[in-house]
Protein backbone atom coordinates (compact mmCIF):
# COMPACT_ATOMS: atom_id res chain seq x y z
CA UNK A 1 0.00 0.00 0.00
CA UNK A 2 1.02 3.77 -0.86
CA UNK A 3 -0.46 7.02 0.57
CA UNK A 4 -0.62 10.39 -1.26
CA UNK A 5 -1.23 13.40 1.31
CA UNK A 6 -2.41 16.62 -0.71
CA UNK A 7 -1.46 19.93 0.61
CA UNK A 8 -2.53 23.12 -1.17
CA UNK A 9 -0.08 25.40 -0.05
CA UNK A 10 -0.86 27.96 3.21
CA UNK A 11 -2.74 31.51 3.03
CA UNK A 12 -0.32 33.60 1.26
CA UNK A 13 0.31 37.10 0.81
CA UNK A 14 0.26 39.11 -2.54
CA UNK A 15 2.40 42.35 -2.38
CA UNK A 16 2.71 44.75 -4.91
CA UNK A 17 5.18 44.43 -7.38
CA UNK A 18 5.25 41.00 -6.70
CA UNK A 19 5.23 38.02 -9.31
CA UNK A 20 2.77 34.65 -8.60
CA UNK A 21 5.68 32.90 -8.32
CA UNK A 22 7.20 34.41 -5.33
CA UNK A 23 4.29 35.62 -2.91
CA UNK A 24 5.28 34.97 0.35
CA UNK A 25 2.99 33.04 3.25
CA UNK A 26 0.77 35.58 5.37
CA UNK A 27 1.04 35.41 8.69
CA UNK A 28 -2.08 33.42 9.23
CA UNK A 29 -0.35 31.62 5.98
CA UNK A 30 2.71 30.74 8.42
CA UNK A 31 0.30 29.71 11.47
CA UNK A 32 -2.24 27.54 9.47
CA UNK A 33 1.05 25.43 8.09
CA UNK A 34 2.28 25.22 11.43
CA UNK A 35 -0.42 23.75 13.27
CA UNK A 36 -1.76 21.85 10.47
CA UNK A 37 1.21 20.17 10.12
CA UNK A 38 1.42 19.42 14.16
CA UNK A 39 -1.66 17.79 13.69
CA UNK A 40 -0.97 15.47 11.08
CA UNK A 41 1.89 14.36 12.99
CA UNK A 42 0.15 14.17 16.37
CA UNK A 43 -2.28 12.09 14.82
CA UNK A 44 0.13 9.68 13.69
CA UNK A 45 -0.30 10.69 10.12
CA UNK A 46 3.12 8.85 8.61
CA UNK A 47 4.86 11.04 6.24
CA UNK A 48 8.54 10.03 4.39
CA UNK A 49 9.02 12.07 1.88
CA UNK A 50 7.91 15.81 0.66
CA UNK A 51 7.73 17.27 -3.00
CA UNK A 52 6.75 20.65 -3.29
CA UNK A 53 6.33 23.21 -6.22
CA UNK A 54 9.16 25.35 -6.31
CA UNK A 55 6.97 29.09 -6.08
CA UNK A 56 7.79 30.39 -2.47
CA UNK A 57 4.41 29.93 -1.05
CA UNK A 58 4.45 25.78 -1.79
CA UNK A 59 7.76 25.92 -0.81
CA UNK A 60 7.51 27.70 2.83
CA UNK A 61 4.72 25.69 3.22
CA UNK A 62 6.64 22.20 2.73
CA UNK A 63 9.52 23.48 4.60
CA UNK A 64 7.03 24.29 7.99
CA UNK A 65 6.00 20.39 7.17
CA UNK A 66 9.76 19.57 7.13
CA UNK A 67 10.56 21.43 10.65
CA UNK A 68 7.99 18.78 12.22
CA UNK A 69 8.67 15.88 10.79
CA UNK A 70 12.52 16.73 9.53
CA UNK A 71 12.36 14.58 6.34
CA UNK A 72 13.49 14.38 2.63
CA UNK A 73 11.91 16.99 0.45
CA UNK A 74 12.20 17.77 -3.18
CA UNK A 75 11.00 20.30 -5.62
CA UNK A 76 9.43 19.68 -9.01
CA UNK A 77 7.98 22.42 -11.53
CA UNK A 78 4.99 20.48 -12.32
CA UNK A 79 3.40 21.03 -9.33
CA UNK A 80 3.36 24.28 -10.33
CA UNK A 81 -0.22 25.46 -11.96
CA UNK A 82 -0.70 21.86 -12.27
CA UNK A 83 -3.00 19.78 -14.47
CA UNK A 84 -4.02 16.56 -13.21
CA UNK A 85 -1.58 14.62 -15.57
CA UNK A 86 1.32 16.71 -13.75
CA UNK A 87 0.70 15.30 -10.68
CA UNK A 88 0.40 11.85 -12.16
CA UNK A 89 4.06 11.92 -13.83
CA UNK A 90 5.67 13.07 -10.49
CA UNK A 91 3.44 10.36 -9.02
CA UNK A 92 5.34 7.83 -11.47
CA UNK A 93 8.99 9.41 -10.97
CA UNK A 94 8.71 8.61 -7.47
CA UNK A 95 11.06 5.99 -5.46
CA UNK A 96 9.43 3.01 -4.61
CA UNK A 97 10.64 3.18 -0.70
CA UNK A 98 8.64 5.83 -0.50
CA UNK A 99 5.63 4.72 1.22
CA UNK A 100 4.03 7.61 2.00
CA UNK A 101 4.44 11.29 0.53
CA UNK A 102 3.15 14.80 0.78
CA UNK A 103 2.88 16.74 -2.45
CA UNK A 104 2.88 20.42 -1.63
CA UNK A 105 0.70 22.28 -4.40
CA UNK A 106 -2.01 24.82 -5.90
CA UNK A 107 -5.48 25.28 -6.45
CA UNK A 108 -6.82 24.61 -9.18
CA UNK A 109 -4.62 21.48 -10.23
CA UNK A 110 -4.75 20.11 -6.26
CA UNK A 111 -8.70 20.25 -5.99
CA UNK A 112 -8.86 18.88 -9.56
CA UNK A 113 -6.36 16.40 -8.84
CA UNK A 114 -8.35 15.00 -6.14
CA UNK A 115 -11.59 14.85 -7.38
CA UNK A 116 -10.14 12.89 -10.22
CA UNK A 117 -9.09 9.97 -7.84
CA UNK A 118 -11.85 10.30 -5.58
CA UNK A 119 -15.51 9.83 -5.54
CA UNK A 120 -15.42 12.68 -3.18
CA UNK A 121 -16.26 16.45 -4.24
CA UNK A 122 -13.35 18.57 -3.19
CA UNK A 123 -12.22 22.35 -2.88
CA UNK A 124 -9.12 22.65 -0.75
CA UNK A 125 -8.81 25.80 1.35
CA UNK A 126 -5.31 27.37 1.93
CA UNK A 127 -3.43 24.30 3.73
CA UNK A 128 -6.14 21.90 3.81
CA UNK A 129 -5.09 18.50 3.11
CA UNK A 130 -6.64 15.27 1.69
CA UNK A 131 -4.69 12.36 2.03
CA UNK A 132 -5.69 8.83 0.45
CA UNK A 133 -4.43 5.28 0.20
CA UNK A 134 -3.44 3.35 -3.11
CA UNK A 135 -4.01 0.41 -3.39
CA UNK A 136 -0.23 -0.77 -5.09
CA UNK A 137 3.12 -1.59 -4.24
CA UNK A 138 5.03 0.44 -6.85
CA UNK A 139 4.25 3.96 -8.00
CA UNK A 140 4.43 2.73 -11.12
CA UNK A 141 0.80 1.30 -10.63
CA UNK A 142 -0.86 4.24 -10.05
CA UNK A 143 -3.19 4.78 -12.33
CA UNK A 144 -4.82 1.52 -12.35
CA UNK A 145 -4.69 1.23 -8.55
CA UNK A 146 -8.24 1.42 -6.19
CA UNK A 147 -7.59 4.52 -4.34
CA UNK A 148 -9.16 5.14 -0.92
CA UNK A 149 -10.05 8.80 0.88
CA UNK A 150 -8.47 8.47 5.00
CA UNK A 151 -9.12 12.21 5.43
CA UNK A 152 -9.55 15.85 4.69
CA UNK A 153 -8.68 18.45 6.83
CA UNK A 154 -8.99 22.09 6.66
CA UNK A 155 -6.93 24.59 8.90
CA UNK A 156 -10.33 26.21 10.65
CA UNK A 157 -11.58 22.84 11.72
CA UNK A 158 -8.66 21.05 13.62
Amino acid sequence: MKKIILVRHAKSDWPEETEDFDRPLADKGLEDAMNMSRFLKTNNISIDYLVSSPAVRALNTCKIFNQTYQINFNTDEKLYNPSESNFESVIYDLDNSHNSVAFFSHNNGISNFANSISEDIFHFPTCGVAGFEIDCDSWTDFDGANKKLLFFYEPGKI
